[in-house]
């Protein structure tokens, strides 16, 4: 693992390339609406026991990282989006879309978008854990 000297954000690669940011989690959230702020808190107890798992901010979004980034966290205007990764596709009726990522050759993105608390259902967990054990090998 590499760690930018500059923003702290940890990377698989030695000077990978990325975009900086000295924004906070809470300055990502400014002026997003309650309800997508919730949504996050439900995000965050979901994956609080999952070790290693370092929260960062991005310019516009929250990484979660262990070996690798496994998950980009969007606030939106009225929906939180979460992407996760794997290495092949995944049909879910609780997937937003679900599609060969364009960063990545062999890198599958799945969206999950939630509206507000307590709809992270334990099913779409399951879920985001395989993008975790997909980050973590």
């Amino acid at each position: 693992m590499w760690t930018c000297p500059k923003c702290e954000r940890p990377f698989r690669r030695e000077g990978q390339h990325h975009y900086c940011s000295e924004k906070t989690i809470d300055e990502i959230f400014a002026g997003k609406p309650d309800n997508v702020v919730l949504a996050f808190d439900d995000v965050l107890v979901a994956t609080a026991d999952w070790e290693p798992n370092l929260i960062t901010p991005a310019r516009k979004a929250i990484m979660f990282t262990n070996k690798r980034a496994w998950m980009v966290v969007r606030p939106m205007t009225k929906v939180l989006e979460l992407s996760f990764f794997t290495d092949s596709v995944i049909h879910s009726p609780l997937l937003h879309k679900s599609t060969l990522d364009h960063m990545g050759k062999q890198k599958f993105r799945h969206t999950i978008r939630l509206s507000g608390p307590d709809e992270l259902r334990p099913e779409a967990v399951v879920l985001l854990r395989k993008g975790y054990d997909w980050g973590n090998r």
